[in-house]
């Protein structure tokens, strides 16, 4: 495929003009916003050169998140301009490094890529030199790959956030996802329960196997009546929900006195219904989590504690993720379209 001039490639992957020779590299384009498995497609496009305080990383793995493909869809909170490439995370080597100190320190070392404006989906990559994290020899390129954005979610919401005690409920939604077995294992690990809720009664024998301390499913009647027939009257003080609309809402209506809801998606982009009269009078609360945000919050010293708590709990499998079939880069519509099929197995 013959590559396009440098003014209709994403920003992040173009070359400085002075450069004579282009040297060029595969990447997952999508040139508007719509379904990945039809809007993507593989292009050459200009390898990409570090500025100061950069760096670049030769990819070698990248997962397929939902943030990516609402990224695709046009519904994420980081909306860029297309043509654009996906990818928020992933692992790789650092080739390169731009003008600056710190860059130097990684180069040649296999990092995890944390890539907050996307473009891990492609060959090469450039970010900060602080989002190329060294990570251990011992974790696989698999579980590397998908080391930041599940692990580090569901443990700064748990352990930081809500800092959910010991026996206390935890409720959660799309409890089947990869995100949702990290917080049952976490469950079991830090010694809080898990009460999980699925769309399909099917589904519920899994989360059971793996320790989950009660499973309930959405299609065996209102989520709130077979939340209290479990916890009682009381309900639980902790919950969290990516889903929103009436999945969202029937969550925030099981809470408990006092009970705080996280919000930490909404793949369903439909609101959330809050009664204000339960806000008031049972003192509950509805609050937002975004990884970036609560990220950027954090001191270096801080992020890199995070990064050894998680590495740590990957490695006893509590945070590892379950990962299904790898697609080469050229088959990009055939993963995103597997990586959307109801009941998969694994990342």
């Amino acid at each position: 495929m013959n590559p396009r001039p440098s003014a209709e490639v994403p920003r992040h992957t173009r070359t400085p003009q002075s450069n004579r020779k282009r040297i060029d590299m595969k990447a997952a384009v999508f040139s508007k916003f719509g379904d990945p498995a039809e809007v993507l497609e593989v292009r050459e496009v200009p390898t990409p050169e570090p500025g100061p305080g950069e760096v670049r990383v030769r990819m070698i793995a990248s997962p397929i998140n939902p943030s990516d493909t609402m990224f695709v869809e046009g519904r994420y909170g980081v909306r860029p301009t297309p043509p654009a490439v996906p990818g928020f995370e992933g692992v790789g080597v650092v080739d390169k490094a731009g003008p600056g100190l710190m860059g130097r320190f990684v180069v040649g070392k296999r990092v995890v890529v944390i890539n907050n404006k996307g473009g891990n989906w492609a060959e090469y990559a450039v970010v900060p030199w602080k989002q190329a994290r060294p990570v251990p020899d011992d974790i696989p390129d698999d579980q590397a790959a998908t080391f930041f954005v599940n692990p580090a979610t569901a443990l700064a919401m748990v352990r930081h956030v809500l800092k959910v005690p010991k026996g206390e409920w935890l409720l959660l939604s799309a409890a089947g996802s990869t995100l949702g077995k990290m917080l049952v294992r976490l469950g079991r690990h830090d010694g809080f329960k898990t009460l999980c809720v699925v769309r399909r009664s099917e589904a519920k024998q899994e989360l059971i196997d793996l320790g989950a301390d009660a499973v309930i499913s959405s299609s065996e009647g209102p989520v709130p009546e077979q939340v209290r027939r479990i916890t009682g009257d009381d309900g639980p003080r902790y919950a969290l929900d990516p889903i929103g609309g009436e999945a969202g809402t029937a969550i925030f209506q099981s809470l408990g006195r006092g009970g705080r809801l996280i919000v930490y998606g909404s793949l369903t982009g439909e609101p959330i219904q809050v009664d204000p009269r339960s806000l008031i009078s049972s003192r509950t609360s509805v609050e937002g989590f975004w990884l970036g945000h609560w990220m950027a919050e954090r001191s270096i010293p801080g992020a890199l504690r995070l990064f050894r708590e998680i590495a740590a709990l990957i490695r006893n499998g509590v945070l590892a993720a379950d990962v299904g079939r790898s697609y080469p880069l050229e088959q990009v519509r055939d993963a995103v379209r597997d990586a959307g099929q109801v009941g998969r197995g694994g990342k």
